[in-house]
């Protein structure tokens, strides 16, 4: 009888310890730091949301001042760079989700051998981590596309009953209708999140080990899926629960985290501001990319930073659902608990084997 999703949590916590505290290896750390940012293991759950600073502005002296500069910058020039900003957004997202997509499977060799190698993984996954980007991309096209048509759908609904015409005379209908809009669109969003975490889980393994696609793999997981329809929505329902506890301890200490470097931070800007005003600087594109430069770096220290310290995070979600799949899977479970070397058995009535006779005991030194 395969083991529950309950059962599954010692076995997982046991490897998360034997993984990184004995012994404790802070480059094994940062390793797996890098990785599950990467492989997006630590989630969208929190957001950080930047606080504005409205520092007082003496009288005839707004030369720092954004929104009257701004009015001074060619709109062309704006248009051009806010163009270039979504081109190169766009660009990174496709970029971030091929790194992301060979980083799991780099995540999934690093549990399974407790050891990290991310120059041996990515040269590894490199085929692996494509089919899984395309499976990835797809999907996505395909939710996007189930999103636009059911909020279409709606809007062709309501515009068809006349209620989007005179909406002050339909608002029961139109309140009623946006609220059965809200429980389809949520029950699409856990079905595709589900679909999303299942194949992050249980079918990248299958695609790691046997070198096949993510709707191959798919295909060897849904006989499972119905075969223990229990099994697997307990560890759904455990690892929703288990989620929000990590995402509560994670979100405290990253708010601690926070608030120790938004000090100084705040103060080397308030610095910097000042020091600006003095020496004549005004809000150009020049000035504008500079900060958001430093900005971006300051953000990816303090994602970083998050990432490192939820490591214990990273390795403890991956391991648990290893260890779930591998009491239903045998090709995980062979790499799991792979079996010692026989050692050469000696037939019986055998001569022992030939060994060389001692050598002589060294002469004295005479004198």
């Amino acid at each position: 009888m395969p083991i529950s999703s309950v059962d599954t949590i010692p076995l997982a916590i046991e490897h998360t310890k034997q993984q990184l505290f004995k012994p404790f290896r802070f480059g094994q750390w940062t390793k797996l730091a890098v990785v599950g940012l990467l492989a997006g293991e630590l989630g969208t759950g929190g957001g950080f949301n930047g606080s504005n600073f409205n520092f007082p502005q003496h009288p005839g002296s707004s030369r720092l001042s954004l929104p009257g500069t701004l009015g001074g910058i060619d709109p062309a020039l704006l248009a051009a760079l806010i163009a270039v900003l979504v081109v190169a957004a766009f660009t990174f997202g496709i970029i971030m989700m091929y790194v992301s997509s060979v980083m799991r499977f780099v995540l999934f060799d690093s549990i399974l051998a407790k050891e990290c190698r991310i120059r041996q993984g990515w040269s590894r996954r490199q085929g692996a981590g494509w089919r899984y980007f395309l499976w990835q991309l797809l999907f996505l096209v395909v939710t996007l596309g189930c999103f636009v048509v059911l909020i279409g759908i709606s809007a062709a609904f309501a515009f068809a009953m006349g209620w989007l015409k005179e909406p002050k005379e339909h608002v029961l209908p139109l309140v009623l209708g946006g609220i059965v809009l809200f429980f389809v669109l949520l029950i699409f969003f856990l079905t595709t999140t589900v679909i999303f975490v299942l194949t992050k889980d249980f079918v990248v393994p299958q695609m790691a080990l046997e070198n096949i696609g993510a709707l191959e793999g798919w295909r060897r997981l849904w006989p499972m899926i119905k075969f223990e329809k229990g099994g697997y929505a307990g560890y759904i329902g455990m690892k929703i629960v288990m989620a929000i506890g990590a995402g509560i301890v994670v979100g405290i200490a990253s708010l601690i985290l926070g608030v120790i470097i938004a000090i100084p931070t705040v103060g080397l800007s308030i610095l910097a501001v000042l020091t600006g005003k003095s020496a004549g600087l005004t809000w150009n594109v020049y000035t504008i990319t500079l900060a958001v430069v430093v900005g971006s770096i300051l953000l990816a220290i303090f994602v970083y930073l998050i990432a490192l310290i939820s490591v214990p995070v990273i390795v403890f979600f991956p391991a648990y659902s290893i260890y779930f799949l591998a009491a239903r899977y045998p090709a995980l479970s062979a790499a799991l608990y792979p079996v010692p070397p026989l050692s050469p058995q000696i037939p019986a009535g055998a001569p022992p084997p030939y060994e060389p006779p001692p050598l002589p005991p060294a002469a004295e030194p005479i004198g």
